[in-house]
């Protein structure tokens, strides 16, 4: 592992120092839950000088089954290689993701994706768009034109945790289940997007807005590991796992933890969406504090 490249977040001063540079590849990924063409349309209109696009659905999740996935599951192995080929990523690229906050929701997808594919080379823009805008840093209409790349995957499935083995082992006690989600959802007293409200029996709620101060940037290592050191129980961090409402926000809490030093901990893709597919997963609900 280079430890010269940038692994998790980078500041926009620090990527502007850098640019341009011919090895390294900026994805914009924003994305608008409900109005699937405005994260596109925003890049139309602008975005960081020589960013490619990357649509959520499009490109960083796979087919929708009625009845069996969640609302964005993870994409085909074959399906994620070819997509970073496209975006021109190789495997020496450093990849430097972000949207426009404040969750930076799926700039962490496109992280934890690559991570996962094998790639160490990512990062989050810190403060996203609007902290890049801020400082006062360009921005251009241009359209990327990128040569594919010849990245070649080297997948890390110890990342990804199954909801039989999380079943499994919130019986055996050997798993810490973090929700990512509201702390409202978590209890099933606000469900606004999935047919069944409240939560897997025996998660924590740490909500993902929560990572990130409120100008958008998120706290410093030793405030995330505050955060979350009391999650890390004595067999690491691959027994903690964290889950969101499809998988996606999910993503910006690893980065958070991953962050902070506490190593890479387990995503449940599915999530809450997927869960709720099968009528024999148990869940939990909780009444609001009075």
């Amino acid at each position: 592992m280079d430890s010269s490249r940038f692994q998790t977040l980078i500041s926009p001063n620090g990527l502007a120092a850098r640019m341009p540079a011919s090895d390294w590849v900026l994805v914009d990924c924003r994305f608008v839950l409900g109005q699937p063409d405005a994260g596109r349309l925003a890049y139309l209109n602008e975005h960081l000088p020589g960013a490619v696009y990357a649509d959520l659905e499009k490109q960083l999740s796979g087919p929708v089954v009625a009845g069996r996935t969640g609302r964005h599951p993870l994409p085909p192995k074959s399906s994620i290689v070819s997509t970073m080929r496209q975006l021109g990523i190789s495997n020496g690229s450093q990849v430097v993701a972000y949207d426009d906050g404040p969750g930076y929701m799926a700039a962490a997808r496109l992280w934890w994706i690559l991570k996962f594919s094998g790639h160490d080379a990512v990062a989050v823009l810190d403060g996203g768009l609007t902290r890049w805008k801020q400082l006062g840093l360009p921005v251009q209409t241009a359209l990327a034109t990128p040569a594919p790349g010849d990245f070649e995957a080297s997948f890390r499935d110890e990342m990804v945790i199954t909801a039989a083995e999380i079943k499994q082992a919130l019986e055996s006690g050997m798993i810490t289940l973090v929700d990512s989600r509201s702390a409202d959802r978590f209890r099933g007293d606000n469900e606004t997007i999935d047919p069944v409200a409240g939560h897997i029996p025996g998660a924590r709620c740490l909500p993902f807005v929560d990572n990130t101060q409120t100008s958008g940037v998120f706290h410093d290592p030793n405030g995330l590991r505050d955060r979350f050191s009391d999650l890390v129980p004595e067999q690491g961090p691959s027994a903690v796992a964290f889950y969101c409402g499809s998988g996606v926000t999910a993503a910006h809490n690893v980065l958070a933890f991953y962050h902070a030093g506490l190593g890479m901990p387990r995503l449940y893709p599915g999530s809450w969406s997927e869960w709720i597919t099968d009528p024999s997963r148990p869940v939990e609900r909780e009444q609001s504090p009075r």
